[in-house]
Order: C-alpha cells, then structure tokens, then sequence
C-alpha cells in the first residue's frame, strides 16, 4: 500500500498535468508587452518594438500555446469578464504573432493578405479546441456575445490608425477600467478623431461598426450619443463640446492608415 501511495505521489510530483490552472493573470504575455509596447508622448497611441518581440519569440510562443491549452469546456465554466479577457489577449497576442511571421518585410498587416485572402481570416492558430482565426475572436465571438462596444478599443490590428495596444494585459479585476481608459484614449486621439471645422472627423472605426454603439450599451441608442459622451476628449472648445451634447453636428469619417504600429512610425 505505501509503495503504490509513493509512486502515485512520484507520478504527480514528475507528470506535468494536463489540467493545470490558466493564469488570469496573463503575467508572462503582460511581461512583454511592457517591455515592448511604448506610449507615444501624449500617451493616446503605442507602437510596437517588433524586432524586440521576435528577440523573444520563444517567450512569446509559450504565451500563445498556453492560450492554445485552453478547452471550451474550461473556457465555458468562466465569468464572462474572465472569458471577455481572455479573448481581448488571444487577438492581441496571435495578432503580434501574424506580423512576425513576414516582419521586417512588410509595410501593413494587410501585406499579409491578398485581394481574395484576407490576413483576418487566416487559420493560424488554435483556441478552444479549434484552428481559429482573427475574425473569429473578434466578429463571431466578442462582438456578438458580448455586446459591449468599448471591445474596438481593446483589441488591436496592429496599424497606426487602430486604438492602441496596451502595455498591460487585460485582466478580469481591471477590465471594466481597461476598457474605458482605451476608449478615453482613442477618443483623445486628435489625429484620429477630432472636431475640425465645424464637423466631427472621427475614425472609419466608427462606420464600419456603428451598429456596435447603437444597441443600448451605456445608453447609447444612436452613434452621436457617445460622441456627445466624449465631447471633452474630441475639443477643448466649450461651444463645439455643446454642440457635440445637442447633436448636430456632421459627422465625417477620415480615412484609416493601415501602416505598421512600429516603433519608429
């Protein structure tokens, strides 16, 4: 009996176990990322140090597989915030990992597709239990699962005119802060979005998923209501940021640049 009691006690202290707990805390993707994404000076965009991240594309991979490990019954039995994290870091981190498979050689993310390939809908990598794809996560699980538009703020294409990446994984005690900081950024971003003119100027972000901000999310019923939200971020100018509250002003969408997060750029 002791000498079975000692080799079962061998074989668990010896056998990596298949189920073993999925850090939340996502502490070694969070460890790159704060080593390699940089804040430009007005802390609204980041650029990316790519040729850093493929330095330690070992560390990177160990992020990515770990991700990978994780089944959907396992995923199923999470929080919904829990399980809103882990997607927001899976796209963001297998999207790193798009662009290191051709970087330094390409310009854009969409160098990585063709005009009937897209880069979004390659299958690349697996995650819960499946090969999956970019558009996977973001259009067939976080947008229509979720319903939360600030998810545009979150998650990033690794182009210049996407809302920033993080220098931080997203976690489930600090998501809801996540996700209104991205947005407060983004929305502050006057290269992106902006009151010019007497017109709004604000990102194609904005057009292509303007149905996302007109569900109800935060009260929203119409896209100008959370543009009236974030009137202070879009202008300083106390006469437009009434205007912006009243709601009439034109709205104009500027036009996306697809160039590499780089750092350098």
């Amino acid at each position: 009996m002791l000498k079975r009691l000692l080799m079962l006690i061998f074989v668990l202290l010896c056998v990596p176990s298949a189920h073993a707990q999925f850090d939340h805390g996502y502490a070694a993707w969070d460890t790159l990322v704060k080593k390699h994404v940089k804040w430009l000076p007005d802390n609204k965009q980041s650029r990316v140090d790519y040729a850093a991240f493929k330095a330690e594309r070992a560390d990177l991979k160990k992020v990515l597989d770990s991700l990978s490990a994780v089944q959907k019954a396992e995923f199923d039995a999470w929080s919904p915030a829990q399980r809103m994290a882990f997607l927001i870091n899976a796209y963001n981190a297998f999207t790193v990992e798009l662009i290191l498979t051709e970087y330094p050689n390409l310009k854009s993310i969409k160098d990585l597709g063709s005009f009937i390939s897209s880069p979004w809908k390659k299958k690349f990598f697996k995650l819960l239990g499946e090969d999956r794809y970019l558009d996977w996560i973001e259009h067939e699980q976080l947008r229509p699962l979720y319903s939360d538009p600030r998810v545009h703020g979150a998650v990033n294409c690794a182009s210049i005119g996407c809302p920033a990446l993080r220098d931080e994984a997203f976690t489930t005690p600090k998501l809801e802060a996540q996700l209104d900081d991205g947005m407060l950024r983004f929305m502050g971003d006057r290269t992106r979005n902006r009151m010019k003119d007497g017109k709004l100027e604000v990102s194609s972000i904005f057009k292509w998923f303007r149905e996302d901000w007109e569900k109800g999310h935060k009260g929203f019923a119409k896209l100008e209501d959370m543009f009236a939200k974030y009137a202070p971020q879009l202008t300083d100018d106390a006469g437009d940021q009434a205007k912006l509250r009243a709601k009439t002003v034109p709205i104009t969408f500027l036009e996306y640049d697809w160039s590499l997060n780089a750092v350098g750029r």
